[in-house]
């Protein structure tokens, strides 16, 4: 996952203010210390998701997502990084999450899709 790590750490880390600390032994990427993007082994990811869009992305690929532990009841999802991974998939979730997380101010300053 070091190189996938990689992929996603260059993601998460440009978006504005965002930040990357280590918590329960797993990167985890966040805005002013609430986190947004967590990377977890093997090979997985969990962000935030709107209302709903859990279920809908579980259903229509079950091989890629999941609900992960802990924080799935509060509509988080999880995602696999393998050799097919689409990483403009995983920028639009990763961005999402952020927008979802960050104050307005700079919520505002990640649009949609680049």
């Amino acid at each position: 996952m070091s190189n996938d790590l990689g992929r996603l750490r260059a993601i998460c880390l440009r978006l504005p203010e965002a930040a990357e600390k280590a918590t329960w032994d797993i990167p985890t990427f966040r805005i002013r210390d609430r986190i947004f993007a967590m990377a977890h082994d093997p090979g997985t990811v969990w962000c935030k998701a709107p209302r709903g869009v859990q279920s809908i992305l579980i259903g229509a690929a079950p091989e890629r997502f999941f609900v992960p532990p802990y924080v799935g009841h509060k509509g988080w999802i999880g995602f696999r990084l393998d050799n097919g991974t689409d990483w403009h998939e995983v920028e639009a979730l990763i961005r999402r999450s952020y927008r979802m997380t960050a104050p307005k101010r700079l919520a505002v300053l990640v649009p949609a899709e680049e």
